[in-house]
């Protein structure tokens, strides 16, 4: 499953994929566990707790779930527009100006006390929805690292057309997506063991992932 790695695009890599969905996983659990149960990377989440205050006419709580939804948006516009900008830069690939943003803005979260919490979410549901747009692809299939439902439904069709076809692609495919789910619920495991040791300063851990990421992109030029 790991074999043809080097092949094609560091970008849609299955090690730059479970890099990043280690960072997709732990960044979810600590937004929930540590910065007041709200969702970086489930939108579908946080809109239907945005709707149950917005009926209890709690608006102070419903905006604690508004603003992440607001700032995954503009993650993914933002995401968009660099990479209009940076597509023919040569020195950087623009999938690597993406990360290199997401590594800063997740440092600082790591600054922010729990008093500025609903900052720091929508800062991490920026960068998930930078990270998502940007990395659509795992060895040509599409997939997301930040979520799993797409994931899950790519991985339980493809295990369908095995059993029904016994085409060994199929299977193959299936088991690359089973296996970023998992990766990601490790990621997530990771996050929930470690803030209680390392509070607002567990998402650093994210940013170490992301840098590895940042430097295995250049492998990809050399081998071009």
């Amino acid at each position: 499953m790991f074999k043809d790695w080097a092949r094609g695009q560091m970008s849609e890599a299955m090690p730059t994929a479970i890099l990043l969905t280690l960072s997709g996983g732990l960044q979810d659990a600590y937004t929930y566990y540590f910065r007041g149960e709200v969702f970086a990377n489930a939108q579908t989440g946080n809109v239907i707790i945005f709707g149950y205050h917005i009926m209890k006419r709690d608006f102070h709580m419903a905006l604690r779930y508004l603003l992440p939804i607001l700032a995954f948006a503009a993650g993914i516009y933002i995401s968009e527009t660099i990479r209009g900008i940076f597509k023919e830069y040569r020195l950087l690939h623009w999938r690597q100006v993406v990360v290199l943003i997401e590594i800063l803005l997740l440092f600082f979260v790591g600054l922010l006390p729990q008093s500025l919490n609903t900052a720091a979410n929508a800062l991490v549901s920026f960068v998930c929805a930078m990270q998502v747009e940007a990395f659509r692809k795992v060895q040509g299939n599409t997939f997301a690292s930040t979520m799993c439902i797409g994931n899950l439904r790519s991985a339980t069709e493809m295990l369908y057309r095995y059993r029904h076809t016994k085409d060994r692609e199929s299977l193959v495919k299936s088991l690359r997506y089973y296996g970023v789910i998992l990766f990601f619920a490790v990621g997530a495991a990771a996050g929930s063991y470690l803030t209680p040791y390392f509070a607002e300063k567990t998402i650093w851990f994210s940013c170490g992932l992301l840098a590895a990421v940042f430097l295995m992109m250049f492998i990809e030029e050399k081998k071009q």
